[in-house]
């Protein structure tokens, strides 16, 4: 159960989010939950989380250790700071920031290096769905952006299935829409790494989830969790979603 914050509260709100969203989820033993906030609120969430079972992470990492990159935050920076996850090539990284596949695999080996659990997004826009093109799209991603793990490496990734054309649309992929892509995604991770680490691959739905529908996306044995974009921004919204 994640919530990508994307570029969106202060540090101050942050602290004011986790004071309402704690109680919420304290009972949630059966889920994992972790909260991505802009680097900047890194130090309060992980401080606002102490003691809970809420996980924190970051929206992005770098590929290097350290040099000159600049605007670009490393993995040990984040391991510093108290975070244990990392987005990876999120839509909005590949569409305004020239992320590539070949990046995508260079920043989760680098997150995987320094002890980061990365969640790495694949998914198809528009007009690649309404071209025919969605599972091509998703084996050109898994290839070029994921295969190049090791075995190893991968049984450390989370996926998630983010169709380009559901984030931050209001228009949600039905659930048959996901289990078909997410079973594409997970015949190649049981192509290139085996039955049994493509089983035991978790792929998450993101793209428009909000409390109305996750429950029916969650029910769905090809929907291993959910990433919410604006609906975690909200302390109450976001807990509901987990607890569904």
């Amino acid at each position: 159960m994640a919530g990508n914050w994307k570029m969106y509260k202060t540090p101050a709100e942050t602290i004011q989010f986790f004071e309402k969203f704690r109680p919420l989820v304290e009972k949630s033993e059966h889920r994992d939950i972790v909260i991505f906030p802009p680097f900047t609120n890194l130090a309060a969430a992980v401080d606002a989380a102490r003691g809970t079972r809420i996980q924190v992470g970051a929206q992005n990492i770098a590929w290097a250790k350290e040099g000159a990159f600049t605007g670009e935050v490393s993995g040990p920076m984040i391991v510093a700071v108290g975070a244990s996850y990392v987005i990876v090539g999120h839509s909005e990284r590949r569409q305004y920031f020239g992320e590539t596949d070949e990046t995508v695999l260079k920043r989760t080996q680098a997150a995987l290096e320094f002890g980061l659990s990365p969640v790495v997004c694949v998914g198809e826009r528009l007009e690649e769905r309404e071209s025919g093109l969605t599972e091509a799209v998703l084996v050109r991603q898994f290839q070029n952006g994921i295969a190049g793990l090791t075995p190893d490496q991968f049984a450390r990734i989370a996926i998630s299935y983010e169709p380009v054309w559901a984030i931050g649309t209001g228009r949600t992929a039905t659930t048959e829409i996901c289990a078909v892509s997410h079973r594409v995604i997970r015949g190649q991770a049981r192509e290139r790494f085996g039955k049994e680490a493509g089983d035991a691959l978790r792929i998450l739905y993101g793209g428009s989830v909000k409390p109305d529908n996750a429950r029916a996306l969650i029910a769905h044995p090809e929907i291993d969790g959910v990433l919410v974009g604006g609906a975690s921004l909200d302390p109450v919204s976001f807990a509901s979603i987990v607890n569904s």
